[in-house]
């Protein structure tokens, strides 16, 4: 097969895209040429390597072998280049996370290896789902998020359990008691995220088990948000218990709902690489509350 570097690496930018616009913008090349470039690598592999989801674009298993390959291609032959010419090597370690594990799980590690050396670390803020497809491209070299099933093709670490913890105004008659049960919030008014979250979803379908009757309160995305809107006296919220309580509200742990893992996710050859294995060690693994 007579696969150039070329097409890799402009599939690469095209896998992290999935817009042919966009990549094209990126590459400095026309939409019409990148689309060529994209045909022809599959043509040579014989297989498709994306395909079309409504109006998305998404990749098929093989196009995110490609990716990953074209990405880790291009890492060594950096890393070979500033080995051959005695240069520091240029390209950083790339951890992809959400909201949570940035505020609560990772700063410290963050602060460490950014004061080490600036240029080693690069962040992508991104859902779980988005994630795992960034590790399994090859875009990230680490991922933390909670998964609800854990991917059989990618090697996966526990850093942190939480309990499930509601969070209410101090006087509340509930922050009397050292925990609570779904059923204790029947007739509550309740922040949370908005539709089809699975935080949200998870929520529904354990106090609907429960027998619960509660309303929304208000609908609010991310942690600070909905921790911003209890302060204020619009409801109550459960949250992951890495959430720290702000001044006027106590958390107490909801008993009947599972505790939350955060997980690290990366390819099973990633800790090859010293950086990567070395951001790994740094990560706060193992820890409880």
């Amino acid at each position: 097969m007579d696969v150039s570097a070329d097409a890799l690496a402009s599939f690469a930018v095209f896998a992290t895209h999935l817009n042919f616009t966009h990549a094209a913008a990126e590459l400095h090349i026309s939409q019409p040429a990148l689309h060529v470039k994209v045909r022809k690598l599959a043509q040579t592999l014989g297989r498709p390597l994306y395909y079309r989801e409504g109006r998305r674009l998404a990749l098929t298993p093989d196009g995110e072998a490609v990716a990953r390959f074209a990405r880790t291609h291009d890492d060594r032959l950096t890393q070979f280049l500033a080995e051959f010419t005695g240069t520091a090597p240029q390209r950083p370690v790339v951890l992809a996370a959400g909201q949570g594990a940035y505020l609560y799980l990772l700063g410290d590690t963050i602060r460490a290896a950014l004061a080490e050396e600036p240029t080693r670390l690069r962040l992508i803020n991104c859902n779980h789902r988005e994630m795992l497809y960034a590790v399994r491209t090859g875009q990230a070299h680490l991922g933390v998020g909670v998964l609800d099933v854990l991917p059989d093709d990618l090697t996966t670490t526990e850093l942190a359990t939480f309990p499930q913890v509601l969070l209410m105004p101090e006087d509340h008659h509930l922050a009397q008691h050292e925990s609570v049960t779904l059923p204790d919030l029947t007739g509550e008014r309740l922040v949370v995220p908005p539709q089809h979250r699975p935080h949200r979803v998870l929520l529904e379908r354990a106090l609907r088990s429960a027998d619960a009757e509660w309303t929304v309160a208000v609908e609010a995305e991310g942690w600070p948000l909905i921790t911003h809107f209890v302060t204020l006296g619009v409801g109550l919220a459960i949250v992951n218990g890495c959430v720290p309580a702000p001044p006027g509200l106590i958390a107490r742990p909801v008993t009947d709902l599972p505790s939350v893992t955060y997980q690290v996710v990366h390819q099973p050859s990633a800790l090859a690489d010293p950086r990567v294995a070395t951001l790994l060690d740094r990560l706060p693994h193992g820890a409880q509350n």
